[in-house]
């Protein structure tokens, strides 16, 4: 299989939790480690999964009303580093940056949030940016990271782990990180839309 990767940390942070059990459940039996925020840490935890803070990758503690959770450089970093690069490499040792091999995140609810006329200060709310941030950097990075940008991608994850367990090829990232970026370009278009309405 053409530049298979193992996956063995995830970072995982999302609004809907539904659908995200069966995922769970397989990625522990992989020896997955996962890390979280906020409330889908909690909801891994009540599971009976082990899960990491981002806090204790970044020693920052969640900021500014929930605005500020993941935007870190260890945080990007073990995301966008370049595994087969040896000044990433030399980096990420020396800052102490652990590599994230699995983003599992998906968006605040902007498009519902304006249609059911919620108030201009309800919707600037549920613009993401973490969230959109993390996407688009596990998309920029699919030669060593997998990226799942919303629960419609679980069922294309766990068919794959169903089949191989916890790994990937460099063309099941690339085509999931093609979905993330039509992912990412529905919620700008939306918003966009709604700023110019």
């Amino acid at each position: 299989m053409a530049d298979t990767k193992r996956i063995k940390t995830a970072l995982i942070s999302v609004y809907h939790k539904d659908g995200l059990d069966q995922l769970l459940a397989m990625l522990d039996a992989e020896g997955v480690k996962f890390f979280s925020t906020g409330g889908t840490q909690k909801f891994i935890e009540s599971q009976g999964y082990k899960c990491s803070t981002v806090e204790s990758i970044t020693s920052y503690p969640s900021i500014l009303g929930g605005r500020v959770k993941t935007l870190h450089p260890k945080v990007f970093g073990g995301i966008l580093a370049r595994r087969d690069n040896e000044g990433d490499k030399t980096q990420m040792a020396t800052y102490e940056i652990p590599a994230i091999d699995l983003v599992i995140v998906d968006l605040y609810p902007f498009a519902q949030t304006v249609a059911e006329g919620a108030s201009e200060a309800e919707v600037i709310e549920k613009i993401d940016i973490g969230g959109i941030s993390l996407i688009r950097a596990g998309a920029k990075n699919f030669k060593d990271v997998v990226v799942i940008p919303s629960k419609a991608e679980y069922s294309i994850l766990l068919n794959i782990l169903n089949e191989k367990g916890a790994q990937t090829d460099i063309e099941e990232r690339r085509r999931l990180a093609e979905q993330a970026f039509a992912v990412s370009s529905r919620y700008d278009t939306a918003i966009h839309a709604w700023f110019t309405r």
